[in-house]
């Protein structure tokens, strides 16, 4: 069964809201999550850090968007083998266990810790579609034990609509 932690990026780039991102990426966004749904499995943390975030750019209704449809799903099937549970125990300082302390990822967004960290403490690729953070920090993480799975392709320029001088999408 395949089992990934989703960066909350993948589910805003599939509803096409408050994006740039190129129609080809959206696609690709609606199909990883299409695919994830019907044949694995999504981690998340216990805490409830991961189900928040979703909260912040997704519909739990499940309406208009792919990415909303995913949201409702995992809030749908919390407590079944869809969804796995994790637990991701954090310092006295508030940063995660799992996420490796490597000076080279000190620059890393402290909202997708909680994906990092989810990742490393299971072996589970995260899903990526257009935060460019998992591109800037992909060495440091891969040597940490932390695969991202870029669904968008591995370069921006893959990632957004591209845009002509008068602003017309081309």
């Amino acid at each position: 069964m395949k089992r990934r932690v989703v960066d909350s990026n993948v589910a805003v780039v599939a509803n096409g809201r408050t994006t740039n991102a190129s129609s080809r990426c959206q696609d690709a966004a609606i199909d990883a999550l299409a695919d994830l749904l019907q044949k694995g499995c999504i981690v998340i943390d216990i805490a409830g850090e991961m189900i928040a975030e979703y909260r912040r750019h997704c519909n739990p209704r499940g309406q208009p968007g792919a990415g909303d449809r995913f949201f409702r799903e995992v809030l749908m099937n919390y407590a079944t083998t869809r969804v796995e549970r994790i637990e991701l125990q954090k310092r006295s300082d508030g940063t995660f266990m799992d996420f490796p302390n490597d000076p080279n990822l000190a620059g890393f967004d402290s909202s997708d810790r909680k994906f990092a960290a989810a990742a490393r403490k299971t072996g589970v690729p995260v899903m990526n579609a257009t935060d460019s953070d998992w591109l800037i920090h992909r060495d440091a993480l891969t040597a940490n034990g932390i695969v991202v799975e870029f669904i968008c392709g591995v370069g921006k320029e893959t990632w957004t609509v591209r845009r002509r001088r008068d602003n017309r999408r081309t």
